[in-house]
């Protein structure tokens, strides 16, 4: 029997989305206001969402707890109240999109969680537009 359960989260960052190798019109052009040269932010709501078995002794799929602790000290650590393009590794090549900010994260948590446990990841950047990412 398989059950999913969620963990949702919230964290705040700022980011500017730029192609270096584009002109500043094309980058305008693609980006628009999300191509600010001073960066903007969000409000991101992150839900994390594991799949498997249920254990028999104890009733869960995975102990949320746990979930919790793993996502604040390798997700929410790493992004929250940041500028994602300055401030992060991960950002300091890559475009930090919806897209790729949710494959960042999957990546993180999948190092983490056993693999018997689908892993997938939905990142609302505003309350109408959200990703989602499951490693394929």
């Amino acid at each position: 029997m398989k059950v999913s359960v969620y963990r949702k989260e919230h964290f705040n960052a700022a980011h500017r989305l730029h192609n270096p190798d584009w002109s500043d019109e094309q980058n305008q052009a693609v980006f628009g206001k999300c191509n600010n040269p001073h960066f903007h932010g969000h409000n991101y709501e992150l839900v994390v969402k594991l799949r498997g078995e249920v254990d028999p002794r104890t009733g869960y799929v995975y102990d949320m707890k746990v979930l919790s602790d793993l996502i604040k000290e390798h997700v929410l650590r790493k992004l929250d109240h940041k500028n994602l393009n300055l401030d992060t590794d991960e950002f300091k090549e890559l475009n930090p999109s919806a897209e790729n900010i949710a494959v960042v994260i999957w990546n993180i948590l999948r190092e983490k969680i056993d693999r018997k446990f689908e892993l997938t990841i939905r990142l609302y950047e505003t309350e109408r537009n959200f990703v989602e990412y499951d490693g394929n």
